[in-house]
């Protein structure tokens, strides 16, 4: 395949990072190139019509009052989950934002956490033990995103799922998490790991292991993706930080949101036609 044949001569420039970028930048186009007139949910094997969509943002540095505000829109638009930032310096305050967060969008709808490999060890299960109460749905990259010995250890002491993937570039890396028993959710984010070609080979890996995938960012793309995937899964929506929001996409979208599920589009190709 080109894909294989590009990362065979590529790699030795760098596991992951760059390269893979650049690589997915050619597995697009020629995905697109090789959708035609059909859609990529069509050619991949559309499963289902709707998609989950989870409200989620960039929301550390918000004041209290900001992120509740933040979680009221949510709440109002449907969504059936959303995921806040934590790993502040001071944990109580992470304990008072996720509570209040809570209280806000009530018990029927899931919540997730997102710490960004800000914790150690030692942190995260303190971290984890303190946030359980609120019911969390999972907790995302508690831990450097490298060290498979600490998520699994983390997973064996804590009972809050484990979500890991973002910032893995590679399937290998992907296997030494689900072979270790290090995660409950993966999240490969579809450009980071070098195109949709090494996406679906990843998404056939968590199969195997029967660890659902949630992909990363990107819904205009994720989404597609999304609605071909072989387990359910959640789509992330970041408020105002979509291509469409951010004003970089021309009419008709290829992925539509509405009250807290996401629709792909029909075709043709993967229907991202830059403003």
């Amino acid at each position: 395949m080109v894909w294989d044949r590009l990362w065979a001569h590529l790699r030795e420039a760098g596991a992951g990072g760059v390269t893979t970028i650049a690589l997915a930048g050619v597995d697009l186009a020629l995905w697109d190139l090789h959708c035609g007139e059909r859609s990529l949910a069509d050619v991949l094997g559309r499963r289902r019509a709707a998609v989950p969509v989870y409200g989620s943002g960039v929301n550390r540095h918000y004041t209290l009052e900001e992120l509740v505000a933040q979680a009221r829109r949510w709440k109002a638009a449907g969504y059936p989950a959303v995921k806040i930032k934590v790993g502040l310096p001071d944990l109580r305050e992470d304990v008072e934002r996720v509570a209040a967060v809570r209280e806000v969008i009530g018990p029927d709808v899931a919540l997730m956490v997102d710490a960004n490999q800000r914790w150690d060890l030692l942190r995260a299960r303190r971290a984890i033990e303190a946030l359980a109460p609120y019911g969390l749905h999972w907790v995302e990259e508690p831990l450097p995103a490298d060290d498979v010995a600490a998520h699994v250890e983390l997973r064996r002491s804590v009972d809050v799922p484990i979500a890991v993937g973002e910032n893995v570039h590679t399937g290998y890396g992907f296997r030494d998490l689900l072979a270790a028993g290090a995660c409950d959710v993966v999240q490969p984010n579809v450009v980071r790991v070098g195109g949709i070609t090494p996406f679906l080979r990843i998404a056939e890996l968590a199969r195997a292991y029967d660890v659902p995938v949630h992909p990363h960012l990107l819904p205009e793309i994720s989404g597609q993706l999304a609605c071909a995937l072989p387990l359910p899964c959640m789509v992330e929506e970041v408020e105002d930080a979509s291509f469409a929001a951010l004003g970089l996409l021309a009419e008709p979208y290829p992925v539509e949101i509405a009250g807290g599920e996401l629709r792909a589009h029909r075709g043709p190709g993967l229907g991202l036609r830059w403003a």
